[in-house]
């Protein structure tokens, strides 16, 4: 902040103006201001100013007086001072009980376990797990299952994340999954670390890549097809009374039907796309890990040179061929390939610092955003990453500026953020629910609101922290400005809604808080886990139940209320009590985002947030450096 002139010694008026500063900035700094009544006048004086120009003489006055006082009843004195005594405890008292309650107030909802609401959201994962279940797991209802999983292809399936309540194996959104889990780990692990978290997060990332690099099989030649997985498991066996992951209500660990493989070529260039991103991202996660971390990106940049290939390949979403998505139209239902492949490319490049892959994700960006379906433009889920990605490359303009031939791009993707963001805070764009939960897809009947939220409000909280590292004018929007701390509160607001601050009362997140759903659409937790196996013919019996859940499935974020704020807690009604992978990573993204920074920071020469600027840029050439 400027400083301002002293008072001439000779006449003592200022020929300076007072300086102002706004009260308020966007961008979390005192701002200098010509104008008195938009702004505070600094003045820390407490005497008012001299007219004369003998301030340096002594005073007429004695600097100490002399009081004489009497006291000629000591009773009434006493009485006095019982009396004041009195008066000066009721007025701290009143004080006190004021603040408590303003405070009370101003922070409603606040007094939400961060720490523990981000372990147990973690825990889900672990329910999740198909395979060779680890022994040291905190999941007590879980063990071995799918061990025969693809044991008709090469290598076999086994491994990888049951998707929801039931049991298949979805490829498209456990990518999804590993990229923004990796997302938050690159720029959260100090907040992790923290806690004791890091490690956890890790483990539940490399269970996922570890899973995804068995979903394709590298070509032998230049003129072999590449060969993805999609899907293991099944909602129709193609067989009329046969059992599947679908009609059958049970275990992971007690199946015994049949579970077939979906498999695509390199036209599933979605597929391709989201698990390049997965596996670029994963590896700076794992980047000190080195031959770990180049396994991961030479698989990306392989399946990233096929899907991109247009010679060879003609691109289109996995669900578009039968034999490779078919089954899951009903389910995770792509309706773009060109967002996953801009994602793909710019995770690639970060991972790699490779220029090519991104002007690759800058050409095609806006090509993308006009394919985008109109009810997708503000999500970001499993099947829209556009969003996501524009946040991204603001990362990249505000942090490590490229410069030509990308600036235009760059500041393309700049405004769409701040657009995006806006729209979040406007009280116009979206409808809200009256407990306040925000509804960024009201007209789709058939998913639950909460992952959009939840996404939104990390989203946003990331973009706030951006904002509070670089020198910015603010957020402006046609409604007006936003202060970041209005950014802040929307992301909290919609994470404490999720956390039990909502009309029901009710902990959308499993075993948080004193009331949650007991009636989860989850099969592993809704039946006993007593040793002994049960047949599908069985399981009726447990899905129909009115009894609660026999085993809680820790931190597992359900679909939620609809538009009324109404929850119904019913096994069989999905649509409220579901979970999956890929809304819990949403809800984790939030978690971690909105959670406190390291008591110590990181770095003492930055604003203490949690957020480490450098992580992603390791691979980025210096911006002077020809691209």
């Amino acid at each position: 902040m400027p400083n301002s002139s002293a008072s001439s010694p000779s006449t003592g008026i200022d020929h300076n103006p007072p300086n102002y500063v706004h009260s308020i900035s966007e961008a979390g700094r005192l701002l200098p201001s010509s104008s008195q009544w938009n702004s505070i006048e600094l003045d820390f004086r407490l005497v008012p100013k001299s007219n004369s120009n003998y301030d340096s003489l002594p005073s007429n006055f004695s600097k100490s007086y002399d009081y004489q006082v009497v006291i000629t009843d000591k009773q009434y004195f006493k009485r006095f001072l019982y009396i004041s005594l009195a008066i000066i405890f009721l007025v701290l008292a009143a004080v006190l009980l004021v603040h408590f309650l303003a405070h009370k107030n101003n922070h409603h909802g606040n007094s939400k376990d961060l720490t523990l609401a981000l372990r147990q959201a973690l825990i889900f994962f672990d329910a999740q797990r198909s395979g060779n279940y680890p022994s040291n797991s905190g999941v007590n209802f879980r063990g071995d299952s799918g061990l025969e999983d693809g044991d008709s292809v090469p290598g076999g399936l086994v491994g990888g994340f049951y998707d929801s309540g039931n049991n298949i194996k979805f490829s498209f959104p456990t990518a999804y999954t590993i990229t923004l889990l990796s997302w938050t780990v690159i720029e959260y692990h100090h907040k992790y670390a923290d806690i004791g978290e890091l490690d956890h997060v890790k483990d539940i990332i490399k269970w996922g890549t570890d899973y995804l690099l068995q979903l394709f099989v590298q070509p032998n030649s230049d003129s072999a097809p590449i060969v993805l997985y999609s899907q293991v498991g099944s909602p129709d066996n193609g067989t009329e009374g046969e059992n599947n992951d679908i009609s059958c209500w049970q275990r992971p660990e007690d199946m015994r039907y049949a579970r077939p493989v979906s498999s695509c070529d390199a036209t599933a260039s979605d597929l391709a796309g989201e698990i390049t991103a997965a596996l670029s991202a994963a590896s700076i996660v794992f980047q000190e890990d080195n031959n770990y971390s180049t396994k991961l990106i030479e698989a990306a940049q392989m399946l990233f040179e096929v899907s991109t290939n247009n010679q060879t390949v003609k691109q289109g979403t996995y669900t578009s061929v039968e034999t490779c998505g078919g089954q899951a139209t009903r389910f995770y239902n792509s309706s773009s390939y060109k967002d996953e492949l801009v994602w793909g490319g710019t995770w690639l490049y970060f991972a790699t610092g490779n220029h090519n892959y991104l002007r690759y994700a800058t050409d095609h960006f806006s090509e993308a955003v006009e394919e985008e379906e109109i009810s997708d433009k503000t999500l970001f889920y499993w099947n829209n990453k556009l969003t996501a990605n524009a946040v991204l490359l603001t990362r990249l303009l505000y942090f490590r500026d490229v410069g030509f031939p990308f600036e235009d791009a760059l500041h393309l993707s700049s405004n769409a953020t701040r657009l995006l963001i806006c729209s979040y805070l406007s009280q116009e764009t979206f409808k809200k629910t009256p407990g306040g939960l925000i509804l960024l897809n009201p007209d789709d009947d058939d998913v639950g609101p909460l992952q959009f939220a939840a996404t939104a409000s990390f989203l946003t909280k990331l973009y706030s922290d951006y904002n509070k590292l670089v020198p910015t004018s603010g957020l402006s929007c046609s409604a007006g400005d936003f202060s970041l701390e209005m950014l802040h509160n929307f992301a909290k607001f919609q994470v404490n809604y999720i956390l039990g601050d909502n009309p029901m009362k009710m902990s959308y997140m499993v075993g948080f808080g004193n009331q949650y759903p007991s009636h989860v659409h989850h099969r592993a937790a809704s039946i006993r886990w007593d040793g002994e196996p049960y047949a599908c013919e069985e399981g009726d019996r447990w899905l129909y139940s009115k009894q609660k859940n026999p085993n809680i499935v820790y931190g597992a974020m359900v679909g939620g209320p609809d538009g009324s704020d109404n929850f119904i807690d019913d096994r069989n009604l999905p649509l409220f009590t579901e979970p999956s992978i890929a809304s819990n990573a949403g809800l984790v993204a939030a978690l971690i985002a909105l959670h406190d920074p390291p008591s110590i920071s990181p770095d003492s020469n930055t604003i203490n947030l949690g957020i480490d600027l450098d992580a992603v840029f390791t691979k980025i050439r210096n911006p002077s450096s020809p691209p």
